[in-house]
């Protein structure tokens, strides 16, 4: 009798569905400390459950957002740091939902790869699983993709998707009117927008990822230092919301202050900013004077130190600034709606 050599398997052609078991049951603690009011499943099913009555709301509106983290992700796979990069991916949604005024209650993940290390996607997930935490949303399930032949060695990608929720007629932006006053919350660095320019700009400086940061000596090395998460707004804006006399808010992202202010504006208003009345942090200054930047590029580039502007009434910006800085957040009062359309500004960064 002739001996039958083994047929092919899904293994062979680089696909370990073990691997993805043994991750699924090494997440799932971390998954479990995120559990919230609402939470109905763990992870596992083919669907996630959540049960918005639970969660304390009688007429609930639904808001999506769904996001990832850009190239950001390519200092992260070519440094190893990936521990972070998760909060990253948690915050650039969560942030976005509370600008309508919705409350976060869930989040899923999409981790795409062409071999899975259970390490390395453990402690991205644990990154996710820290930013849900931070920002009350419950990490219910996710999908992790092995796909050989689609993605370089060692490299992956990143998506998710967040839902939250408000009760009907408490949608923002609403009643921003002339005068309100612009306060604007301090960011945590470069956050997840403007990374292609960044390592660009790394490239130009001919520095290394390990360099020591040219911009703070105690920052550890470059890499380190332009790794630091997005930094997370929703419970200190969700608090400032319920205490009453905030109108907007507007989440610093993409196209810097010169584009995202004017989105939460109605027609016919405008805003003034001050440039003077916080410091360029050190990041921002050196990838200005780096690539000879000119100061209205970096302000539609990059977060400029000002990762959430909120939008209050007048006779309220004093004690909505308390409450922010007493919740944690470095508050500076930035500016005001005006009767002029669009985002003037006075003053200067660089």
């Amino acid at each position: 009798m002739s001996d039958k050599k083994t047929g092919l398997t899904y293994a062979d052609a680089g696909v370990d569905i073990d691997a993805g078991n043994a991750l699924v049951e090494r997440i799932k603690p971390a998954a479990k400390r995120t559990a919230r009011a609402g939470t109905m499943s763990g992870l596992g099913g083919f669907g996630a459950l959540f049960d918005l009555k639970a969660a304390g709301f009688d007429d609930p509106i639904l808001v999506g957002a769904t996001d990832g983290v850009g190239t950001k992700l390519r200092i992260a796979i070519d440094t190893g740091n990936v521990d972070t990069i998760g909060i990253d991916l948690v915050a650039m949604c969560v942030n976005d939902l509370v600008c309508q005024g919705a409350e976060p209650l869930f989040f899923l993940d999409y981790f795409a790869t062409g071999k899975l290390d259970v390490d390395q996607a453990a402690r991205i997930v644990e990154g996710i699983a820290e930013g849900c935490a931070q920002s009350g949303a419950a990490l219910i399930g996710g999908e992790t993709a092995e796909m050989p032949g689609m993605y370089h060695k060692g490299d992956f990608d990143l998506a998710g998707f967040a839902v939250g929720a408000m009760e009907r007629g408490t949608v923002l932006p609403e009643g921003v009117s002339e005068g309100d006053v612009l306060l604007g919350l301090g960011s945590n660095g470069v956050h997840s927008n403007g990374y292609s320019f960044v390592r660009k700009v790394v490239e130009m400086s001919g520095l290394s990822w390990d360099a020591p940061c040219p911009w703070n000596a105690q920052a550890g090395s470059l890499g380190t230092a332009l790794l630091a998460p997005t930094r997370l707004y929703v419970t200190q804006c969700l608090s400032a919301f319920r205490a009453g006399g905030v109108h907007a808010l507007a989440h610093i992202t993409g196209g810097g202050l010169t584009e995202n202010l004017p989105r939460v504006l109605p027609e016919g208003l405008g805003a003034e900013i001050d440039l003077d009345a916080w410091a360029l942090p050190g990041v921002f200054r050196w990838l200005a004077e780096t690539a000879k930047m000119q100061e209205p590029e970096l302000l539609k580039t990059f977060n400029c130190g000002i990762g959430m502007i909120v939008v209050v009434k007048a006779d309220r910006a004093e004690a909505i600034t308390t409450l922010l800085r007493d919740a944690g957040e470095m508050v500076a009062q930035i500016g005001t709606i005006t009767a002029s359309e669009g985002v003037a500004y006075k003053g200067a960064l660089l």
